[in-house]
């Protein structure tokens, strides 16, 4: 068991993420941010206008990170490092978020048939008044898909809580024919890129 000041707080409401620090070995506790308060999200995921994908995952991970933190200090939790990540799919620089409904989701998978895309994780890790953060990049290839199979795909329930409508270690799986980057990535946290920052931050893995 390691200490407590081994512990991380993780600012993400996403199963993925867990499962992924826990695959390394990462205790934390969970920091999550509101989608529905008086006033809205608590973080806001609007794209602003012009906004390229480099920057608006860049942007969305900080101001999480950054909310955690004024949280943490707020409810006078002990002082640990911050995790936040977030995750966009990008095609020909558009970003493509999480589908709002079934036409949105299948005209997603039909922009995604037959194209290569690319999947950008930002992680960010805020220890005392430091920061540390980097943004991984991979490439993921799509065969091309029958307009049956994304209509089959898009009646589940798979797409509807995923940036581009799917998620690497799903159902979709069977659509991808290549990736060239980090599949951990790909899933919402590079493992190695979070390792480094986290050593970077005085923490201990393995």
């Amino acid at each position: 068991m390691k200490p407590s000041a081994q512990k991380i707080y993780l600012a993400s409401k996403s199963p993925r993420r867990r499962e992924l620090l826990r695959q390394i070995g990462i205790e934390f506790e969970l920091l999550m941010l509101r989608d529905q308060t008086p006033r809205g999200p608590e973080v806001s995921e609007a794209v602003l206008p012009n906004e390229q994908a480099e920057d608006y995952v860049a942007r969305v991970t900080l101001e999480k990170a950054l909310f955690a933190k004024q949280t943490m200090e707020w409810r006078k939790l002990p002082l640990r490092p911050i995790l936040a990540a977030d995750t966009t799919v990008v095609l020909d620089g558009r970003i493509l978020g999480k589908p709002a409904d079934e036409a949105e989701a299948i005209a997603m998978m039909q922009s995604l048939s037959g194209r290569t895309h690319q999947v950008l994780t930002h992680v960010v890790v805020l220890h005392g008044d430091k920061t540390y953060r980097t943004t991984q990049r991979s490439d993921v290839a799509f065969a091309a898909l029958p307009d049956a199979l994304i209509r089959n795909y898009c009646a589940t329930a798979e797409p509807y809580d995923k940036a581009g409508g799917y998620g690497i270690q799903g159902q979709a799986a069977l659509f991808i024919m290549d990736i060239a980057g980090s599949y951990s990535g790909i899933m919402g946290l590079p493992l190695y890129e979070t390792g480094q920052l986290l050593k970077q931050a005085g923490l201990q893995i393995l």
